[in-house]
């Protein structure tokens, strides 16, 4: 059967009214007594987030978005112990700065979220961007090698978004 342009059309609104009612369910227990609150709020999320984020050109890779999501914990670990490290043992100094980093993901919902994946890593926050357009983070160290830690943050995070043709 040919796919139809109003199924092309619906099938991001399907896809998120999915994933919304899934995610009311675990958080009401899929308690029937929630339906009616929870048909309303699946519609106004569905709505809001087609609204707020238009069904693009970009697609997700589920296996990288697992890599990306191993990596990330891995990250999380490793750099909590050493913020842990520093913060308790006064002998290490803390270098606190800015660096800024040359993000190569276009500005947009891509870039978006990763700086706020980024956000997420101890040790760095980032807080905007400098006159050329580079992403400004707040580390507490600068004399590591920060810039590359995040160009290889990035370069997993691309592999998660792809692009694709556009429908029109």
């Amino acid at each position: 059967m040919p796919i139809t342009g109003f199924s092309v059309r619906m099938r991001p609104v399907v896809l998120r009214a999915f994933g919304f009612a899934a995610l009311w369910s675990m958080l009401t227990g899929g308690n029937p007594a929630d339906l009616m609150a929870g048909v309303a709020a699946i519609l106004a999320a569905s709505w809001t987030s087609l609204r707020l984020l238009p069904p693009g050109r970009s697609r997700w890779r589920p296996a990288s978005l697992a890599r990306l999501g191993v990596r990330f914990l891995y990250q999380s670990v490793i750099a909590g112990a050493d913020v842990a490290r520093r913060a308790l043992d006064p002998r290490l100094p803390l270098t606190l700065g800015f660096v800024a980093y040359p993000v190569g993901l276009p500005a947009g919902p891509a870039r978006n979220a990763f700086t706020a994946l980024i956000s997420l890593l101890p040790g760095t926050v980032p807080v905007g961007t400098d006159p050329r357009n580079q992403l400004l983070v707040h580390c507490l160290d600068v004399e590591q090698p920060v810039t590359a830690q995040l160009a290889a943050e990035e370069t997993v995070f691309a592999r998660v978004i792809v692009e694709a043709p556009s429908d029109g």
